[in-house]
């Protein structure tokens, strides 16, 4: 078995997530038994709506909090009918707004407030018990009642001070003890007195052997405890990010990243990392070579792959750009739109589709109406995108840091030639600099506005003196290498 370590999950997936569920596709291609467990407690909605939301199969999760149970991960389907059949009175009103309910009993304040899983269905997530105006219980249901956090007044605050995991039969299988924060948990045989505890004896719990592995994808407050209860089994590191500080960085020392530090100093209890890229690849043995005299054993296997390469099926729309990201400051979606009006003063059939959601859009939709560029600048929202990639002659990049870069990967999937910065590890991978599009040297120095000015005139270069036709052609031999059967060979070469 292969057991995928993480901590949380949410529905905006940071690409941590994402990785993992094309990991589970590949898994589950090349016929190996996978579990992805998760260490977070999760109380806003139904862990298993989170991971089938992304692509997981119930079967394949495993929820630290439910494991110690015989609660199986599972939709909702408890339901508003199933509640009132627990109710102590049939004296009570029932209202409901959207998403949220109430019943309502006799007597001053007391009430149940009802959160349900959508705004249609009356299948019910968690339940508010409260009591003259005050929280007394909260209880999460998926099937049925799966735990419950009991609370009492504090300073004029509701204090949770205990929450009790069920099984389905209704008996307790453990209960943490919350003490201002400090916790511990009860079970019949044993007490644990921390968090750390309870993650390394649910691994302790899985009884590894020499034929499991261990893949962990974040270390942050379990990487020790896992480390500690993996017996014989093999361990790697999922490498999701740039694992050094540059700058921090000299001769003689190297400054890690917090998430990987202390990984890397247990590289003696480490059989292999994972890195997404051939660049971060030869770099991190390089460091770990010149830093800690060590050679340790390092896979690639890149973070998604391509079930197919795309092929527009009538002509690509002649001048056109896209990207897509998250719309976040990091991603630099500004820079993109300044460096697209400014080369459409000298190409003016250039159009721009920005693909994506985020906290950002309203500053570019400013940004966008300010520059006069509405009518060949467009936000298109959230989209699923591969079968658009095609449709177009370009993709554009700001970012300043990708440790991968799926849309990157599945821009060349669909034979766009990319223009991006020089910088790690994304852009070089998918770009061959005057082959398939322009890498743009950058560095510290390097201002914002010589960036956009860097940016437009790769973009007029592009459009006025590349052979297109030629520059496409070069993505789809690049893209061939993420092809998902090439993907799925990584993968057998680590787990056999």
């Amino acid at each position: 078995m292969i057991y995928n370590f993480n901590l949380g999950i949410g529905w905006a997936s940071s690409g941590v997530e994402y990785a993992q569920s094309y990991r589970a596709v590949m898994l589950r291609n090349i016929g190996a038994d996978a579990k992805f467990v998760f260490t977070d407690l999760i109380t806003g909605e139904n862990i298993e709506h989170l991971t089938r939301n992304i692509g997981f199969l119930d079967s394949e999760i495993i929820w630290l909090y439910t494991f110690f149970t015989d609660q199986k991960i599972a939709p909702v389907s408890y339901t508003l009918s199933d509640l009132k059949k627990t109710l102590p009175t049939d004296e009570y009103t029932y209202k409901r707004t959207g998403k949220t309910g109430q019943l309502i009993f006799a007597g001053q304040n007391n009430y149940y407030a009802i959160y349900f899983v959508d705004e249609q269905s009356e299948r019910v997530h968690r339940v508010e018990m409260v009591s003259g105006g005050l929280l007394i219980r909260k209880d999460y249901f998926t099937y049925d009642r799966i735990f419950s956090e009991y609370y009492a007044p504090l300073d004029n605050k509701a204090h949770m001070y205990l929450r009790r995991f069920f099984n389905e039969d209704g008996t307790v299988a453990y209960e943490e003890i919350n003490d201002d924060g400090k916790v511990m948990y009860q079970f019949p045989d044993k007490i644990l007195c921390s968090k750390e505890e309870f993650v390394g004896y649910m691994v302790s719990r899985l009884n590894l052997t020499k034929d499991d592995i261990v893949l962990i994808d974040r270390t942050t407050g379990v990487g020790q405890t896992i480390l500690q209860n993996t017996g014989n089994a093999r361990v790697g590191i999922i490498i999701h990010a740039d694992h050094f500080s540059e700058g921090s960085t000299d001769d003689d020392n190297i400054l890690w990243n917090n998430y990987y530090e202390y990984s890397f100093a247990m590289h003696r209890h480490i059989d292999f990392y994972v890195t997404a890229t051939d660049e971060q690849n030869r770099l991190l043995k390089e460091q770990f070579l010149k830093y800690n005299g060590t050679e340790p054993t390092v896979y690639t296997v890149p973070v998604g792959s391509l079930d197919e390469l795309k092929y527009p099926t009538i002509n690509r729309n002649p001048y056109s750009i896209l990207t897509a990201s998250r719309l976040a400051t990091e991603k630099h979606i500004d820079w993109i739109i300044e460096a697209v009006v400014k080369a459409h003063e000298v190409v003016p059939q250039l159009t721009l589709d920005i693909y994506g959601k985020g906290g950002e859009e309203q500053k570019l939709k400013e940004l966008i109406r300010k520059l006069g560029a509405e009518n060949y600048i467009i936000l298109r929202g959230q989209q699923n995108l591969k079968e658009v990639y095609q449709d177009y002659e370009l993709y554009l990049s700001g970012s300043m840091s990708e440790g991968f870069g799926l849309t990157l990967m599945e821009a060349i999937g669909g034979g766009l030639p990319i223009i991006g910065f020089d910088v790690r590890y994304g852009n070089p991978t998918f770009i061959d600099d005057g082959k398939n599009g322009y890498l743009i040297p950058v560095d510290e120095h390097t201002s914002q506005r010589e960036k956009i000015e860097a940016l437009t005139d790769r973009l007029i270069q592009l459009f006025t003196e590349a052979d297109l036709d030629s520059f496409h052609e070069h993505s789809y031999e690049k893209a061939k290498g993420f092809l998902t059967k090439e993907v799925e060979l990584r993968w057998k070469n680590i787990v056999g």
